[in-house]
């Protein structure tokens, strides 16, 4: 596997210049929250622009010109400043209908200084007189080449800015990385709000990437970071809190939304890391994230966080907050189970070892010969009772048909697909996990009769 960096551009500027719409136009989907509100863009918010066969970066920040009233605000103003000195490339992005504001000129002489590229974006340019506008005198920029004008909204000029900016990468240095070249686990982390995800997601990159505050919805918009460990990739996703259904009816507007993109991205998941928190009981809302797990194609690993606050621990509270989740939530009992604490990041790093594991699990590929071998011994173990036929049914085989997660074929000489009980299909979901120790993964097993086999 190459050990390429994918190189980074960063989109800087004042609150309200269409940051967001246009990363979401370069990522060709709706990832940002996109709204009129100034701010909603509150931690760096990042994700791959995949153009012409090859990828890059893209960073999108909040507003500079954010006034750092309260703590959030002043990280905000911290975050952008460390995505501008991390980028290989900067996009200034201006709004072409309002011009170019004072503060944005003293912003310009600023990035002059930059070490690397800085191009100037006017952005909202959707009419040919817009477009123009932006040539005349008053869009100088001391320092900087004139704006290039682009409509994120619509997306013209945005094909002609993606050729000129991988065309500078190369001539920098940093070429944007063939698609081929990048393969990641992607890793969603949800939650009910603040049981840690943002402090978890902290410790496990290694830098304050993820603004972290005692405000429950501090994290708005599902972010997702690149991690790299040795020679793998790992997209974390910290995801908005979920709060009790009636909450998100009242709330509305961007947290309603930002909740109901949480199923989504769970569904683009390859594993799911469900925090909770060691010192609350699990209730309705963890019960709605392992609905969301079951109904995907998700891995799913439980991570009990702020392990380090439980007090009279001994050596058998780990088995039994085990027990008690698999009572609690019977979906769970097939995932594994980890007690960190992300505040001294107890057992944190094991955390990529687990993932790759379950990652493993659900894409494994058994032989022919070993679902043989292990249909037979279930066979034998338990044979199946009658169900709605007149007769047990003959079971003739097992096949893989998929993978991610396994998904099998159960051959059976009946009727109609309902003469084995659900209780059997059980039964041959948790032997395959424990034969072939598939922790993590939901397993999938379809009845498929076969009539015209002879007995």
């Amino acid at each position: 596997m190459s050990e390429r960096r994918i190189p980074t551009i960063a989109l800087v500027g004042r609150t309200n210049v269409g940051k967001s719409t246009l990363f979401n136009r370069l990522l060709e989907r709706p990832k940002a929250l996109v709204s009129d509100i100034p701010g909603t863009t509150r931690d760096r918010n990042e994700g791959e622009c995949l153009w012409r066969g090859k990828v890059v970066r893209i960073v999108d920040t909040g507003g500079l010109d954010v006034e750092a009233a309260d703590e959030i605000e002043k990280n905000t103003l911290v975050q952008a400043k460390r995505a501008m000195k991390q980028a290989d490339l900067i996009l200034f992005v201006l709004d072409a209908k309002t011009g170019v504001l004072p503060q944005e000129k003293t912003l310009a002489r600023e990035l002059h200084r930059a070490k690397v590229p800085v191009f100037a974006i006017a952005n909202k340019a959707e009419t040919p007189a817009e477009r123009a506008s932006v040539e005349g005198p008053e869009w100088y920029l001391q320092g900087l080449h004139a704006p290039i004008a682009v409509s994120a909204l619509r997306g013209t000029g945005v094909g002609d800015l993606l050729d000129l900016l991988f065309d500078a990468l190369a001539k920098k240095g940093v070429p944007p990385v063939p698609s081929q070249e990048l393969t990641a686990t992607r890793v969603a982390v949800i939650g009910k709000p603040n049981v840690g995800k943002s402090t978890l997601l902290n410790a496990i990159i290694g830098e304050e990437r993820f603004i972290v505050s005692p405000i429950a919805h501090t994290t708005r918009e599902p972010n997702d970071t690149l991690v790299r460990i040795g020679d793998k990739n790992f997209i974390f996703i910290d995801t908005a809190g979920m709060r009790k259904a009636g909450k998100v009816k009242k709330a509305g507007g961007l947290e309603a939304e930002a909740v109901r993109r949480n199923e989504h991205v769970v569904r683009q998941a390859d594993v799911t890391l469900l925090v909770v928190d060691a010192n609350e009981p699990l209730g309705a809302q963890e019960k709605t994230l392992a609905g969301f797990l079951k109904d995907s194609r998700s891995g799913v690993i439980v991570i009990v966080n702020k392990w380090d606050l439980v007090e009279d621990k001994t050596p058998t509270t780990m088995n039994r907050y085990r027990e008690y989740v698999a009572a609690s939530i019977p979906f769970l009992q097939m995932a594994p189970v980890m007690f960190v604490s992300a505040l001294t990041r107890q057992r944190v790093r094991t955390i990529f070892e687990m993932v790759e594991t379950v990652q493993k699990n659900r894409t494994i590929q058994l032989t022919q010969k070993q679902l043989d071998a292990f249909l037979q011994n279930a066979l034998r173990a338990h044979a199946p009772a009658k169900g709605k036929g007149t007769s047990p049914p003959k079971v003739l085989g097992l096949q893989q048909v998929d993978t991610a997660p396994p998904v099998f074929d159960l051959i059976v000489k009946a009727k109609r697909e309902q003469t084995l009980s659900p209780s059997y299909i059980r039964f041959l979901i948790n032997r395959l996990t424990d034969t072939f120790h598939l922790s993590g993964t939901t397993i999938r097993i379809h009845i498929r009769v076969a009539r015209s086999v002879a007995s």
